[in-house]
């Protein structure tokens, strides 16, 4: 895709004269986001605020002939698929989109939340053996997927399995949603039949709710589009839906729609993956910037850069085990204590808790297990590494200490098989973490002030020090990059005490 070009994200769905659903919904989302939305209506509705009142349906030559216009000049990247209301419409669509490779988002509605019929009853036969073969993710809600697999869904488990079983019928990943469930938290299910996840959100008590389901199945369209992996698109889509919710108002007299104002920008929105809904939060590494945070191989580091006036630093060894290991590991502890610096310890989450350590770095493959309840109880800080929005949303379930994100740039310290996150992603994804967050990987100190003026409260920093000319003094001028990026404290009044210790 050429740079300032919009990916295309088709529509296919109702019209909602009220302006809060189906394709009013739908486009407000893709633009929203950065996607070129385009649209095949197959149908009408008169409706507000309060509910349908009337319902037609085009005829297949005008659907077919939307269909074929856009793929003869703008052919997808992704499609979100609403409202098709009767089997020749689905026959119609399915014939048009067989044969691409777009992405394809299938929320099917069927009826509305007012209570009125979308679907015709023969429809449903149609859907199953033609459209939900060709399908990428399906988006039904619980009375949705019950309609389709023909039975209740009333527990978590039963949700797993009736996800289980939608996979069956040809899908390649399903998001059963569970908004319309009780509880104080908004928890949906996505599993693509190897992986699975529950999402969960805050359940919000506000009455604009209108569109809810077809924001989140277009947004995730539109994530798709923009090159997301599905489970980042996923929780993207429902932290735009949150951020509708939190920012929207009350129009009309009944139920009002979400808001739509751009990318999802608050630690509120981003939703939760796994984890217990209160898990207990990690000690914070108090109110010092983390700033400058070099992450070194052995102890005889801290040594060196922490006389230098350097306050956070990683050990993070890759070539002991054993005793050897252990004896740097505590050899680093007792320098920190002497220099009252934040130590982090990579990966031994044991030896940190045995050495009693400031804190411990773990990835994502490490947390599972990790005993981070030991950890926590012990008052050990804990540091969490991202580089994805899913990847960001398991880290909120264990509440850490910091969060570093990366590798922003391509990095000579660690062979990385993905694209480095890259300035413009870190801040978009730092606005969504919440506490400190440092950036990581490949990152130079003439790097820095554009990581500073993206959120970054601090770079780790390997290559930039250890392999410098001169290492303390290139850790001199990080610190003192720092130094002028810090608050400055606040002047005391003439009357003000001061206690000296």
């Amino acid at each position: 895709m050429k740079k300032g070009i919009k990916p295309i994200t088709w529509t296919i769905a109702g019209s909602d004269s009220g302006g809060g659903a189906g394709i009013q919904a739908d486009l407000k989302t893709m633009n929203a986001l950065g996607a070129m939305g385009c649209s095949v209506i197959t149908a009408l509705t008169a409706q507000n605020t309060l509910g349908i009142t009337d319902v037609e349906f085009p005829s297949q030559s005008m659907i077919a002939a939307q269909l074929s216009a856009l793929t003869a000049d703008l052919p997808p990247a992704a499609v979100k698929i609403g409202m098709l209301g009767s089997a020749a419409t689905i026959e119609t669509v399915v014939r048009h989109l067989a044969a691409m490779k777009a992405y394809t988002v299938f929320d099917p509605v069927m009826v509305s939340t007012s209570g009125h019929a979308l679907f015709k009853p023969r429809a449903i036969d149609a859907l199953i053996a033609q459209l939900l073969p060709i399908v990428s993710l399906l988006t039904p809600n619980i009375a949705e997927a019950e309609a389709l697999l023909g039975r209740v869904i009333s527990s978590d488990p039963e949700v797993e399995a009736a996800a289980a079983d939608l996979i069956k019928l040809g899908v390649k990943s399903v998001l059963i949603k569970g908004g319309h469930r009780k509880g104080a938290l908004c928890s949906d299910f996505w599993t693509d039949g190897a992986r699975k996840a529950w999402l969960s959100s805050r359940r919000q008590a506000v009455k604009h709710t209108h569109g809810t389901g077809c924001t989140l199945s277009a947004a995730i369209a539109a994530c798709c589009a923009l090159g997301y992996e599905e489970l980042d698109a996923v929780v993207l889509a429902k932290a735009y839906v949150n951020q509708g919710l939190r920012k929207g108002s009350d129009i009309g007299k009944g139920r009002g729609p979400l808001a739509h104002e751009g990318w999802p920008d608050s630690p509120d929105d981003l939703p939760q993956i796994d984890g217990p809904a209160e898990a207990p939060a990690f000690a914070d590494c108090g109110d010092e910037p983390l700033g400058f945070y070099p992450i070194v191989d052995r102890a005889a580091w801290l040594e060196k850069l922490l006389p230098a006036g350097v306050r956070t630093i990683q050990l993070r060894v890759k070539d002991l085990r054993g005793a050897e290991l252990e004896s740097q590991v505590r050899a680093a502890v007792d320098c920190a204590r002497r220099f009252d610096a934040r130590l982090f310890i990579n990966d031994h989450w044991e030896l940190a808790l045995r050495c009693k350590a400031y804190g411990v770095h773990l990835g994502q493959e490490d947390l599972p297990g990790a005993d981070l309840s030991a950890l926590s109880k012990a008052g050990i800080r804990l540091g969490v590494s991202v580089r994805t929005y899913s990847e960001a949303a398991r880290a909120k379930a264990v509440r850490p200490s910091c969060t570093a994100i990366g590798a922003i740039f391509a990095t000579g310290s660690k062979d990385i098989d993905y694209k480095p996150v890259g300035v413009e992603e870190f801040s978009r994804l730092r606005r969504l973490i919440a506490g400190p967050v440092v950036a990581i990987g490949g990152i130079t100190l003439e790097r820095a002030p554009e990581l500073a003026a993206a959120g970054a409260d601090g770079v780790a920093v390997i290559s930039d020090v250890v392999s410098a000319p001169d290492p303390l003094e290139r850790a001199r001028n990080w610190l003192e990059f720092w130094k002028e990026r810090s608050p400055k404290p606040k002047a005391q009044s003439p009357k003000s005490k001061v206690s000296v210790h």
